[in-house]
């Protein structure tokens, strides 16, 4: 059909093709304008920006509403999905430690039963006092710490000497307020310790280095990198199963034990009383371990053997 003169789209025809052609041109002599009208009246600017955001604002909170429905749909799914699979988790989780809680039930019967049978005498209460350290000694041939507890708390000699990961050394030395603590590294330290995989007995001797020596093994003794050493009770000065270290290295014979304590942030200690004063008494009902802090030789026999 042909077009009639004067039509609309005769008409608007003259004027697209203008704007096609000028549009540029026309943008940016209107941002040109703008810029400029910034820069004389700020103020002006400003209110007119403001009141485009006021008219948009509800616009754009409509169109923001579905947006924000499906994300939270989304999440919703996601939440749900993790819930499942932690709920089957937890299911997997609480069936194993069901038939933990069976086994633990029936050895503790066992062990109830067996205890009878042998008049078994229970292990004493511990009490245990907790102290700073406040000096240490690190030098060529002693490897000791003071801390801020002593007589006056109730820290005798042969307490033993923990932190949160394990055994540090036992107390030497007592005076009113304060106490001094002979570590496991120390060249006069040697404890009974067993190997706690294997079972075998052996000595941790230390050598003023950070990884103590694990001496006096059986000849068949398994021992591996990653065996864990814990006290053996041997001795009667510390209790069986603290834990001190694990084997770390095997070098020509020589294994090395890396203690479970941190030496350059031991803080605190807690000292734990068992009660024991170990199986050798000297005469006048002394512990082996009742010693001066000036006698060297003998602080070995704190941790249950001579010194060497």
């Amino acid at each position: 059909m042909a077009r009639r003169p004067g039509s609309f789209t005769s008409v608007a025809q003259p004027v697209r093709s203008f704007w096609s052609r000028f549009a540029f041109a026309l943008l940016l002599a209107g941002a040109f304008a703008l810029m400029l009208l910034g820069k004389a009246d700020v103020l002006l600017v400003e209110r007119f920006r403001s009141g485009i955001a006021d008219a948009l604002a509800p616009v754009l909170e409509v169109l923001s509403r579905p947006a924000a429905s499906v994300a939270d749909t989304v999440a919703a799914m996601r939440r749900l999905r993790d819930l499942r699979a932690e709920n089957e988790r937890l299911r997997v989780d609480n069936d194993r430690l069901e038939r933990w809680q069976h086994v633990a039930r029936r050895l503790e019967a066992e062990n109830k039963a067996l205890r009878a049978l042998t008049n078994y005498v229970p292990e004493p209460s511990v009490a245990f006092i907790t102290a700073r350290v406040i000096a240490d000694a690190g030098g060529a041939f002693v490897r000791s710490a003071m801390i801020n507890a002593g007589t006056d708390q109730g820290v005798r000699r042969g307490l033993a000497a923990l932190t949160g990961d394990g055994l540090a050394g036992g107390v030497v030395e007592v005076g009113n307020r304060h106490a001094r603590i002979l570590l496991i590294t120390d060249l006069n330290s040697q404890i009974p310790v067993v190997v706690e995989r294997t079972r075998d007995p052996g000595v941790l001797a230390g050598d003023n280095t950070r990884l103590p020596r694990l001496v006096y093994l059986p000849q068949n003794a398994q021992v591996v990198p990653g065996d864990r050493i814990v006290t053996s009770g041997h001795g009667g000065v510390f209790p069986p199963g603290l834990p001190i270290g694990v084997v770390t290295a095997i070098d020509e014979g020589a294994i090395k034990v890396m203690p479970y304590v941190d030496w350059n942030r031991l803080e605190y200690v807690r000292l734990l009383d068992y009660g024991l004063d170990g199986v050798v008494r000297r005469s006048g009902g002394t512990p082996p371990f009742a010693l001066m802090g000036s006698e060297r030789s003998d602080r070995g026999h704190l941790l249950g053997l001579g010194s060497r």
